[in-house]
């Protein structure tokens, strides 16, 4: 099958958080099962561009990435180029995946693939919660929204959803979508037998103190504050490790605020961490902790029971179904209810090494990337059964 996804971003931009590292795992591992998979993307990086070439795919783990220069206005990911090789490359392939809504990428595949009598599907990676348009932009997106994105949603074979919940999200926001399919996000296989490294040297300041650990691109979303004003409920000798890029300047708030509650020496930040600094932190650490408002999936979790930790997450976190499984913790977004989940892993350490296994599990049997790619070919075979007629290679 001849496969393309069209995404605003993409590795190594780790900045732009989790969607990155998920649009890669599933494009690599339909190439891995003998695919012929291709990635229309930019260089954007931040203020800054990739040093990446752009007059010729790169090959990435066996996926063809088509790097595009970016232009203005940057925050939208316009691209002409990326533009022009959607409608010129289209036709040539069977199934297009869209992933974002509200950015221009999404706009002109979906234009070029309507245009090429090419099915495609589009993925909102989170961006369909009512909660959050109205919490950031949300004139901005709601005119987006009519201007543009209802008919790109509308001319979709399927909406790709990494989650019943967000499904509902999508559903609250466009009363009428076209049929959503729901395709979880994946996780290496080599992942769940990787030995626990030993602590990282940005953990120094805890010595062997036991901590709790946030990961993942600090967001308003993600609620931090809640976090921060937890810490002094929780027992006192246990830590609080916050570990990712803050592209958004909310340290100096969480440090402020962790100064006002007489906390400040128990939280510590990390900055953007990767390869055997990220593992030893997931691997090492009492639980993680995920008190985001909204997260569609939470590929984190993932990894943190990947490396057999318990999670503490709230209902609005797309694992949450399976984390009540017997995975970890799943309490309501509140400082007095994530200091007690936390200490109750703390203070029953057998129960905590049990959730962990049980979670590794559970990964193991619904979530390694070559799962998720096998049912995202059968999706893309239904679509194509239900297509008009077009000749495949």
């Amino acid at each position: 099958m001849r496969i393309l996804h069209v995404v605003p971003s993409y590795l190594p931009a780790w900045r732009y958080g989790g969607p990155i590292r998920s649009v890669h795992g599933l494009a690599a591992a339909q190439a891995a099962l003998g695919h012929q998979v291709e990635v229309f993307t930019t260089d954007a990086d931040g203020a800054k561009r990739l040093a990446v070439p752009t007059d010729r795919p790169v090959d990435r783990d066996g996926v063809a990435v088509h790097y595009f220069r970016g232009a203005f206005p940057r925050r939208l990911y316009r691209s002409p180029g990326l533009a022009r090789a959607c409608r010129e490359r289209l036709r040539e392939l069977d199934v297009a995946h869209l992933h974002s809504v509200f950015l221009l990428p999404t706009r002109v595949a979906a234009r070029a693939a309507r245009r090429a009598g090419v099915p495609y599907l589009v993925a909102p990676r989170g961006m369909l919660v009512p909660e959050l348009i109205r919490g950031r932009g949300r004139w901005r997106k709601r005119f987006w929204l009519h201007l543009f994105d209802r008919r790109t949603l509308s001319g979709a074979a399927a909406i790709h959803v990494t989650s019943r919940i967000e499904g509902t999200d999508a559903a609250r926001v466009v009363l009428s979508l076209p049929p959503r399919v729901v395709l979880p996000n994946g996780i290496a296989a080599e992942e769940l037998t990787r030995p626990t490294p030993a602590r990282p040297p940005c953990l120094a300041p805890l010595g062997e103190a036991p901590y709790a650990l946030f990961l993942g691109r600090l967001s308003w979303k993600k609620r931090l504050d809640r976090l921060v004003a937890a810490i002094p409920l929780a027992p006192p000798e246990l830590h609080w490790v916050v570990a990712g890029n803050d592209d958004e300047g909310l340290i100096p708030r969480l440090e402020a605020q962790a100064w006002g509650l007489g906390v400040a020496a128990r939280l510590h930040f990390t900055g953007e961490v990767h390869g055997e600094e990220k593992a030893a932190l997931l691997g090492n650490a009492l639980a993680l902790v995920l008190p985001s408002r909204s997260e569609n999936f939470g590929i984190v979790v993932l990894e943190s029971l990947a490396a057999g930790r318990p999670v503490v997450v709230t209902p609005g976190v797309g694992l949450a179904p399976e984390v009540r499984e017997g995975c970890g913790l799943v309490v309501e977004p509140e400082p007095a209810a994530l200091a007690a989940a936390v200490a109750r892993l703390h203070a029953e350490p057998a129960a905590a090494t049990w959730m962990g296994t049980t979670g590794r599990a559970l990964v193991a049997e619904r979530f390694t990337w070559e799962a998720v790619a096998r049912q995202s070919l059968t999706i893309y075979e239904e679509i194509l059964a239900r297509a008009p007629g077009r000749e495949r290679e």
